[in-house]
């Protein structure tokens, strides 16, 4: 029997309304994302709209005749609807996995306790897709993030410095440039030599496929083919056992010496990469970020207002970066963004002031 509740306040109406919203616009969210996945992903996603329809369910019931004036959406949730319709990404599950983690159902008392508890187990399932998908997102783009960030740095230090000395405009931005050239140039040349380095040391891990020619002439009663299964981590027993196994069945099929794990270590191959591919995006992304606080001398701008217009570049493409990183992990894109604004203007202020220091010692 269903309990007769007072009229609701006007204070309830308004919260209940805006849960209702916010669950239709969550609904919608997750729809979208299924929209373009499949198999069980798909499954998941939709999964999730199921219970948000069930959310909203609630507060229909409570609102009665209410439910029907509309509210509108919380802009955060607005937001993740456009993105999740025109992009799907993780970056959509990483700002939902906090969307979900600020449910207030748990200190609502209108909010049934299944509720809070599917609003808990949500937080746990978007943060389990949204590291799928980081998993699966390309190192280059996270090494597009972190090297625009290491040249945003290190040349608005460098520009900065130079300045500082007093130097003329021409110098600071051939120092500019050179640190540039350098910085990705030196980054293209370690990337290549770290994935080369990785693909050889893969190589020479990798199986012998004509090793397995020699399986016909071993003694089927004394060889060593067991202690090839146990180098590669089979147990003794194990190992002893599908060796005999294979050398019993050379003639009904065709066995090779350990084809997982070098089915194992081809993928591991895919997933380093080219090394040259590796290079040249290290050197680009380097570039992208080292360019920004050269842009002000290269239109002919000197001094102070070049610095400052250097500085305000940089710290708006660091707060950018900064919230990516914080998208990505999970975490505050606030918190992260002022983060990276705070150690990079820390870097170039210091190396600034020992500019000035330098300049005036010559002097």
């Amino acid at each position: 029997m269903t309990e007769l509740r007072d009229e609701p306040t006007a204070s309830e109406i308004k919260r209940w309304r805006q849960y209702l919203a916010d669950e239709r616009a969550e609904a919608s969210v997750y729809g979208e994302l299924a929209s373009r996945r499949s198999g069980e992903e798909r499954a998941i996603l939709l999964g999730l709209v199921e219970a948000e329809r069930r959310h909203e369910a609630h507060w229909i019931e409570l609102l009665g005749d209410h439910a029907n004036d509309p509210t509108r959406t919380a802009l955060r949730t607005r937001l993740l609807g456009f993105f999740a319709k025109r992009f799907g990404s993780v970056f959509v599950l990483a700002l939902m996995q906090r969307t979900e983690s600020r449910s207030p159902y748990e200190a609502d008392v209108d909010a049934t306790d299944a509720m809070a508890a599917d609003e808990r187990l949500h937080t746990e399932i978007v943060r389990g897709l949204a590291a799928r998908g980081r998993n699966n997102m390309s190192g280059t783009f996270r090494a597009a993030v972190f090297g625009a960030n290491d040249g945003l740095v290190s040349n608005l230090a460098l520009v900065l410095g130079m300045s500082a000395t007093g130097v003329g405009t021409g110098v600071v931005l051939a120092a500019g440039v050179a640190g540039l050239l350098a910085g990705a140039l030196s980054m293209a040349a370690g990337e290549f030599v770290s994935v080369r380095s990785q693909r050889e040391l893969l190589d020479s891990t990798t199986p012998d496929p004509t090793a397995r020619q020699v399986l016909p002439n071993l003694d089927v009663n004394a060889n060593e083919l067991q202690y090839v299964y146990r180098v590669r981590g089979m147990a003794p027993q194990q190992a002893a056992e599908h060796a005999h196994e294979v050398l019993n069945n050379l003639d009904c099929v065709h066995v090779g010496l350990d084809t997982g794990s070098m089915s194992a270590q081809r993928d591991e191959g895919d997933s380093i990469g080219s090394a040259r591919g590796a290079a040249l995006s290290s050197f680009l992304f380097f570039a992208s970020g080292a360019i920004v606080p050269v842009i002000p001398y290269l239109f002919g701008m000197s001094g102070i207002a070049a610095v400052a217009v250097a500085s305000v570049l940089v710290g708006i493409a660091l707060l950018l970066t900064g919230t990516v990183v914080g998208v990505l992990s999970g975490a505050s894109p606030l918190k992260r963004a002022l983060r990276q604004l705070a150690i990079g203007y820390g870097a170039a202020a210091i190396t600034y002031l020992l500019g000035l220091l330098f300049g005036t010692t010559v002097s």
